[in-house]
């Protein structure tokens, strides 16, 4: 941290008045959504917001019967809240680094409890696991985004892309895999002798395996998910 007059901190770190994109970094920490409709985001990540906007949990059928017998089943997750009206929000979420995606026709998967906001043009849909479903805490609940729009998401500290090939799959620990393309389907396995090596838990032997073509995204820090917070 620096030395500063107060006037000298508030023009550092003052918001940007300008009128910016529908999704804007404030800073790398911090995403500023220019409202003028709805934006679904990660309940509980509201920080600050300006103008005339209202927030409301995402209802039982708000995604149909499907979605939510899928969130029945996980228990965990991130759950949602919705912000409609005019005005500017500020959202974060436990000062992770957050990434802003632009889809055109493309999809991605993200970790729920990496998902911090999309717009509602996007389609989404919840993925569950097929295997070792109560063995990992973090990588079980997915969320498939997909469509035209733009996504954010979050990471501890720099996230870091690794290229799936063909005849080169990309393994990766669970709790620090943040995000994949939409055309992979992972797949949890585990490593007798690896976790037999280190001497610890189980949660040190299950791992995800990506085959195929594309990409996953990983953080260099294991993140065990918590329950979203209430909203009364």
């Amino acid at each position: 941290m620096g030395k500063f007059t107060l006037d000298e901190f508030i023009e550092q770190t003052k918001q940007d008045e300008r009128e910016n994109e529908y999704f804007e970094l404030e800073t790398e920490r911090v995403l500023e959504v220019n409202l003028t409709d709805t934006v679904w985001a990660k309940m509980g990540s509201m920080i600050s917001y300006s103008g005339s906007i209202k927030f409301e949990r995402e209802r039982m059928l708000e995604h149909g019967v499907g979605q939510m017998f899928k969130k029945a089943l996980t228990g965990e997750g991130a759950a949602l809240m919705k912000a409609s009206g005019q005005g500017r929000l500020y959202l974060a979420d436990q000062g992770k680094k957050i990434t802003i995606f632009d889809l055109a026709g493309e999809s991605v998967t993200v970790n729920g409890n990496d998902l911090l906001a999309f717009e509602p043009t996007v389609s989404w849909d919840i993925r569950l696991m097929k295997r070792m479903a109560g063995m990992v805490a973090g990588g079980l609940f997915n969320v498939h985004l997909s469509g035209t729009g733009q996504v954010a998401i979050t990471s501890h500290y720099e996230p870091l892309t690794l290229l799936v090939k063909p005849g080169e799959p990309v393994i990766t620990d669970p709790n620090a895999t943040v995000a994949w393309s939409g055309n992979l389907t992972p797949e949890f396995r585990t490593d007798m002798s690896f976790r037999t090596f280190l001497g610890r838990g189980s949660g040190e032997s299950i791992q995800m395996e990506f085959k195929g073509e594309g990409f996953v995204i990983v953080q260099p820090f294991e993140e065990v998910v918590t329950p979203p917070p209430s909203m009364g």
